[in-house]
């Protein structure tokens, strides 16, 4: 089933959640909404489902609008972070449950529940529990029983907050491949808010990529990550070096140093961001080495396929942190020690207007994910 929403503004107080949201999501297909926390993700995912109203705009389901339908009408699967599972039942009973509370002239009978509940259990590979109660479950496990329930009353929308949120790392990943599988065999449109990029690029047809109210950009995990529309985009998706900078005959000037680059769309003297991804640098230790941003090694973690070296700008009075992915060969190749001053020169640089400014919040919920310069020209 298809879903549009139309123009959506919510508010809560003085706080503006969404703003003018329009977005159009394809039958049959996972999409991710992505974005920091706050950025109003949850929010249009429960005015879909019909638990919150939206001040203005217009739901549609199908071609129908919804916008005043209730969550029974819309027929609407939600799963919840903390998989709001029913303590005292049984995870049976749980499934059931949905199917047991619709009106009577709807309600399947006991043998139909019976059937469908086991199909279910068999459908997310837990058949062998159906006799347990939550307390005595995993995490993983509970999930998708919650998900299993969500599936019961036979939605035409699968909506997911979080799903993983409260997860261990592990148990994430195994359940995204997981899922991913399941939707390719049930064609439900779906749609799922996360924080975490890795997630929604690995999972989803589809991302939205959301910050303060509006939309960012609209793409496939390879269209968002490889052609990010904004410098939130850009320092959103993935590990990135953030720098600020001056357009010059001569290349970008950031700081006292001169790096080149080859966008020439911008004016001499432009104001810039520019964004250099870890793999996209190149580490020089040549003294006499001129070109690029002058750098300290910090450390070096040589663990797995690649390795990460971890560097430090040379201006005391700026916070300039950077971050390089090398092979394990140019590592031992280069054999750096702490300390070590370096040149760091970038094989491609994606430049934007300084006005764009980078908010603090996408910095700081990228967390590990994001390395920033804190450079100014």
């Amino acid at each position: 089933m298809s879903i549009e929403v139309r123009n959506i503004h919510k508010r809560f107080g003085n706080f503006t959640a969404l703003n003018d949201i329009s977005l159009n999501f394809e039958s049959g297909q996972l999409v991710a909404l992505l974005g920091p926390s706050g950025c109003g993700k949850t929010t249009l995912l429960r005015i879909i489902a019909g638990l919150e109203q939206a001040d203005s705009g217009i739901v549609t389901l199908e071609g129908e609008d919804a916008s005043v339908s209730s969550v029974r009408e819309r027929q609407v699967g939600f799963v919840f972070q903390h998989y709001a599972l029913f303590k005292h039942m049984t995870v049976f009973d749980n499934v059931a449950f949905g199917m047991r509370m619709k009106p009577r002239a709807q309600r399947p009978s006991k043998q139909q529940i019976k059937d469908k509940v086991h199909e279910l259990l068999n459908l997310v590979q837990l058949d062998w529990l159906a006799d347990r109660y939550p307390s005595q479950l995993s995490g993983g496990q509970r999930q998708r029983i919650a998900l299993a329930r969500a599936l019961a009353v036979e939605p035409r929308v699968l909506l997911l907050d979080e799903p993983f949120g409260a997860l261990d790392a592990k148990v994430r990943k195994e359940l995204r491949r997981w899922l991913r599988k399941l939707h390719d065999e049930l064609h439900i449109t779906s749609i799922f808010v996360t924080h975490d990029q890795e997630e929604a690029l690995e999972v989803a047809d589809k991302v939205v990529l959301m910050d303060h109210g509006h939309v960012e950009q609209v793409g496939t995990p390879e269209e968002v990550y490889n052609h990010p529309a904004t410098p939130f985009v850009y320092s959103f998706l993935g590990s990135v070096n953030l720098f600020h900078g001056r357009v010059e005959e001569e290349g970008l000037r950031v700081g006292a140093d001169a790096v080149p680059h080859t966008q020439d769309n911008f004016t001499e003297g432009s104001e810039v961001f520019a964004f250099v991804r870890p793999h996209e640098l190149r580490i020089v230790t040549d003294t006499g080495y001129t070109q690029g941003v002058a750098a300290k090694v910090v450390r070096v973690l040589s663990f797995g396929v690649s390795a990460r070296v971890e560097l430090d700008g040379l201006d005391r009075e700026k916070d300039q942190h950077f971050e390089v992915e090398l092979t394990q060969a140019q590592v031992a190749e280069l054999a750096l020690i702490p300390g070590q001053h370096v040149r760091l020169v970038p094989s491609r640089l994606k430049l934007f207007d300084r006005p764009g400014y980078v908010s603090a919040d996408a910095v700081s919920n990228s967390g590990s994910k994001q390395s920033s310069t804190g450079a100014r020209a």
